[in-house]
């Protein structure tokens, strides 16, 4: 590795310390669906956005969920701590395309239809409410 690369990644890493996120990768969903459910979180306390997943009828919401928990704890873990109510917020989640599985389902005449069964990357990092202002 090069000295200027090596400067970089250890640039990169320390301003990771100061962040608290999870990842959620290849979920078997597509980005679209998963999406409406990282809307509604976007922003809002962490827990009252645990209220608002958990009382979701969407499938997606169940998994975001279960993110979400993972990374409090990735902050409770980070701070020797545990979260007050009010304190952390859902400061950025987004949904990346993950690979694309391509299957063939038969139709008329001999031909095939493709299928494309989508899934998607979810990425959520929570912060401090004071660090907010």
């Amino acid at each position: 590795m090069g000295k200027r690369k090596k400067e970089s990644a250890e640039v990169l890493k320390e301003a990771r310390k100061n962040q608290y996120f999870a990842k959620l990768r290849n979920v078997p969903t597509s980005p679209r669906k998963m999406r409406l459910v990282a809307d509604m979180v976007r922003g809002v306390e962490v827990f009252k956005a645990l209220g608002i997943l958990k009382f979701s009828n969407k499938e997606a919401a169940r998994r975001v969920e279960k993110l979400l928990r993972s990374a409090i704890a990735n902050w409770e873990q980070k701070n020797d701590r545990k979260a007050d109510a009010g304190e952390l917020y859902v400061s950025t989640i987004f949904v990346d395309c993950a690979p694309m599985l391509k299957r063939l389902r038969p139709a008329p005449q001999g031909r095939g239809y493709r299928i494309r069964k989508r899934s998607n990357h979810v990425t959520i990092y929570v912060d401090s409410i004071d660090n907010k202002a």
